[in-house]
């Protein structure tokens, strides 16, 4: 399968939220990464036809999904940033109602229903009322409905928002397991959710796409922007308020920072590894950026 979106563009008055988004994605899992505001929700609401673009095509297969209606939302399994449950419905009974709304034959629903609990390792509380369940249990429970018909796309609008750090790692795990054979769109602004486990990152700011490609290369690009840097308070003061500094650890009398930067930022500094979060930091920062017509 081939999802092509070409020059997508949502405006609200002269701020737009979306301008010109281009890219293709294939069979595999694809963060969408930025941060809150940068457009993530509102390209997922236009691709699931919740929302309506200004202009640009998304094309399946070479086929305008728009041409497609029914049939091409029949192969979306969908979870919102903030699904809406009935929580006096068993999980059971939820998931068996979702079938219903889906056109899942009744002979097999259940057996679906089974299947995917047990996936998500559900099984012991499909009696449980949805309202008496943890956080985690809840995104188990949006993750299975989103199964159901067994989707060849799967778009999943901050997962993980809200959950304990175990919790997130399972989460990480269960997408894993359901990314073969198809095309995964998990769109957050944590950077753990997708650094393991996404086959290629696009990288959102303002309703542009900065860029995109394999974790490994885009961590590539940034070397030489990262450095470790041994300093008393007074210097480690002065470089948080000069640089980008994602971490600072203090070491007896000392602090240890890691600047992201361009260039040396003094001297001393010692040139180290890369990651994604520091990509993440170094593209997002708003003094790089104009931002005078996107919101």
């Amino acid at each position: 399968m081939e999802i092509t979106f070409k020059d997508i563009s949502k405006q609200y008055k002269n701020k737009y939220a979306l301008k010109n988004f281009t890219t293709t994605l294939h069979e595999g899992v694809y963060g969408l990464l930025g941060e809150n505001g940068a457009g993530k929700t509102t390209l997922i609401n236009i691709f699931v036809g919740i929302l309506c673009s200004d202009s640009g095509t998304i094309q399946v297969d070479g086929q305008d999904v728009r041409a497609q209606g029914k049939d091409f939302l029949s192969q979306i399994g969908y979870m919102p940033q903030y699904p809406i449950f009935y929580r006096d419905f068993t999980v059971k009974d939820f998931l068996l109602y979702m079938c219903t709304l889906k056109d899942i034959p009744t002979n097999e629903a259940e057996g679906r229903v089974l299947e995917l609990l047990a996936t998500v390792n559900l099984l012991d509380g499909q009696n449980k009322k949805i309202g008496a369940l943890s956080g985690g249990m809840r995104q188990r429970v949006g993750i299975a409905q989103a199964m159901l018909s067994d989707p060849k796309i799967l778009i999943l609008d901050e997962p993980t928002a809200g959950l304990d750090p175990s919790e997130r790692i399972r989460f990480r795990n269960l997408i894993s397991r359901f990314a073969q054979g198809r095309t995964i769109l998990l769109a957050t602004h944590i950077v753990s959710d997708v650094e393991c486990i996404a086959r290629e990152i696009l990288l959102l700011k303002q309703g542009r796409l900065l860029m995109q490609g394999t974790p490994a290369a885009l961590e590539h690009n940034m070397e030489g922007k990262v450095w470790n840097i041994t300093a008393k308070a007074e210097e480690a003061a002065w470089l948080t308020d000069m640089y980008c500094v994602s971490n600072m650890k203090q070491e007896s009398e000392s602090f240890l920072l890691r600047v992201v930067g361009d260039g040396c930022p003094t001297e001393g500094a010692q040139p180290t590894q890369p990651n994604l979060e520091d990509v993440f930091l170094y593209y997002c920062r708003e003094e790089d950026y104009d931002t005078s017509d996107t919101i």
